[in-house]
């Protein structure tokens, strides 16, 4: 069976539709192809096709583990996937951790699937609506092979809920080609090169992937986009918040080059970087595609057992797998002398590339002739039976593994297929972050294809009804009737728009329904104040929602003082004591009232004077934050 889609409108995203805006030039003369696919967990209470909650365990007890393999299959068409194919050649085991209260039969695919959690659906139909798009009329859970392990059935479900919809960011129409709701995957644990461990806590958390066209014009454009897709969820007050909770895939192009899909991207404000860095690390690879042809390079298929060589060898890095009864193999490039070492991105290089392939294998790496081979502990001898060995010319270059039998023998196979690669240009890859803050990947596996898609026969379609339609629709969140309404809370037009594209929006929204707190102060401490508590070192992460939302209802009661405000937040950053108790512990309760006249009374006495500056002075040094300064000026007047 293959799911048809009837689609009833056209796109409307040309591809030059912003030709001539400057940075949009450069890219298009670039050939520059840029899609996101944006993947943000759904704040229900159950998962997608179970009863277990759709949260993460922290404290549930853990009742066990099971072991799994991945096997490549056919998918309906009857082909096999190449990245299934890989993950299956890297013959790596995988561990489930199961927790008593958030896993369950359906999970590690012992049971069947339960009724689709309908809250989701309603969520995923809301947010189509909100970027107008197409609802399928009749929807067909899927299953979708999952390559890296993070699903104990070896599949996803997923389903195609809308088409063809659009959206408007900074002036610039932008396809949105589908909307799919999904299982979330299993939660990385620790991770070798044997083996991956999963928690499945977080397996079947519902979650929806929104996928742009690929006409994202400049990696700018693609951070602005992203930005206002995750301000729609956001203000959907639908989604979960947190580390993790959202994901931007980016697949990018230019011409001459590839598709590479880079995963797993958290920080929106690196998003441009990582694209700008992919395109360059493109140009590079094609460059030294041109310089090669000109060299007649080749690349060698025959692989060499260059063991005898390196016997009682000072090379640490091979002398240690000898010791363990392991093997060296070496295989010549010809005429490649130079350019395995040329930079195509900051700290990585074309045998960084090779090296990355190699390790896929197990192995730790290999070592190449463009490296410093004396600071390994190399000798002229070394390397003289070496060239012997591989019959290697003035330019000739070589790459040597080492490590076990069985893994040098697949490692060399990984390398010597991307070492030709080099002579064709980019290839089709998924790709991981490799540095953060030199915004680099990493290749991960080959990029999957249309071949591990097939039918859920354990779950029944979806009909859409009107009145589905009709909630959607009413329920739809729109960013500017959202910038509106806070406009009418925080008077600071720049705030208000720091705060609505800020992943602390819903925090600020329910810390305002629940308080009296002044929203203008809300918004100023949670966007700035908080900014400038990280940038002087204090771990922001400790302050929790609900020590939050206490100390505002304090503050918004009269209890304490703005001063108190900040000096709470601080303490909070240090541990996790409840908001009253470090009112109590740190003396920070206001003095007011009464209270306040008699202090002022008491000092006046005390220090001999009624000057209302002089006693103001006295006052706020000693007592600077239990007493707010305007009612303080009140009384002295």
């Amino acid at each position: 069976m293959i799911l048809m889609i009837e689609r009833k409108s056209k796109p409307t995203v040309e591809k030059n539709a912003t030709k001539g805006q400057g940075e949009d030039s450069h890219y298009a003369e670039l050939g520059f192809m840029c899609g996101l696919e944006i993947h943000q967990r759904l704040a229900t209470s159950k998962k997608l096709f179970c009863d277990c909650p759709a949260s993460i365990a922290e404290e549930d007890p853990l009742i066990g583990k099971i072991d799994r393999y991945q096997r490549a299959v056919a998918g309906e068409l009857g082909n096999v996937d190449r990245s299934a194919e890989f993950e299956e050649f890297r013959n790596r085991k995988f561990v489930y951790d199961i927790h008593v209260n958030h896993s369950c039969l359906v999970d590690i695919d012992e049971e069947p699937p339960h009724r689709l959690n309908e809250e989701a659906l309603g969520i995923a139909l809301s947010l189509s609506k909100a970027m107008k798009m197409n609802i399928i009329e009749e929807l067909q859970p899927m299953r979708k092979e999952v390559v890296d392990g993070s699903d104990p059935s070896a599949f996803q479900r997923t389903i195609f809920v809308a088409a063809d919809g659009e959206i408007t960011v900074n002036d610039r129409k932008i396809g949105m080609p589908s909307l799919f709701l999904e299982e979330e995957s299993s939660g990385i644990v620790t991770a070798t090169e044997d083996s991956s461990n999963y928690d499945i806590s977080r397996l079947g958390i519902p979650l929806i992937e929104i996928d742009t066209s690929p006409y994202i014009p400049s990696p700018k454009a693609a951070k602005e986009i992203a930005l206002y897709i995750g301000t729609l969820l956001r203000i959907s007050g639908k989604v979960q918040r947190g580390i993790g909770s959202i994901r931007q895939d980016v697949n990018v192009s230019i011409k001459r080059g590839n598709r590479v899909e880079i995963k797993g991207l958290q920080e929106v404000d690196k998003i441009d970087k990582f694209i700008e860095n992919e395109v360059v690390r493109q140009q590079k690879l094609i460059e030294i595609v041109d310089e090669l042809s000109k060299m007649g390079a080749k690349v060698e298929d025959n692989v060499v057992d260059v063991t005898n060589i390196f016997t009682g060898s000072n090379v640490r890095v091979i002398s240690t797998h000898l010791e363990k009864n392991g093997k060296v193999l070496a295989f010549a490039l010809r005429n490649f002398k130079g350019f395995l070492g040329k930079e195509i991105n900051p700290n990585r290089r074309l045998g960084t590339e090779i090296s990355d392939y190699a390790k896929m294998a197990k192995v730790k790496g290999l070592i190449h002739s463009d490296e410093n081979l004396a600071g390994y502990g190399f000798t002229e001898k070394d390397l003289g039976k070496l060239k012997e060995a591989l019959d290697l010319g003035e330019n000739d270059a070589f790459i040597l593994i080492a490590g076990s039998e069985n893994d040098v023998k697949r490692a060399a196979i990984l390398a010597v297929d991307r070492a030709k690669y080099a002579l064709v240009g980019v290839p089709l890859e998924t790709r991981g972050v490799s540095n953060v803050e030199l915004c680099t990947t990493k290749f991960q596996r080959p990029l999957p294809g249309g071949s591990r898609m097939y039918p859920e026969t354990d779950a029944k379609p979806i009909p859409i009804t009107n009145e589905m339609l009709a909630m959607a629709e009413k329920s739809a969140p729109n960013i500017e009737k959202e910038r509106k309404r806070l406009s009418e809370l925080v008077s600071n037009s720049d705030l208000c728009d720091t705060l609505l594209v800020s992943q602390r929006l819903n925090l600020f929204k329910n810390i305002v329904s629940k308080t009296k707190a002044d929203p203008n102060f809300v918004a100023n401490t949670i966007i700035q104040k908080f900014t400038e508590l990280k940038r002087n070192g204090f771990n922001i992460d400790l302050i929790d929602e609900r020590r939050l939302t206490d100390l505002f209802e304090e503050y918004g009661k009269g209890k304490i003082t703005k001063q108190a405000v900040d000096e709470l937040l601080k303490n909070m950053t240090l541990n996790k004591t409840g908001t009253s108790e470090l009112i109590t512990i740190n003396r920070l309760h206001r003095i007011t009232g009464i209270e306040l006249r008699d202090l002022i009374d008491r000092i006046r006495k005390e220090s001999n004077t009624s000057s209302p500056d002089e006693l103001r002075t006295v006052v706020m040094s000693k007592y600077r934050l239990n007493v707010d300064g305007s009612e303080l000026n009140s009384l002295l007047k």
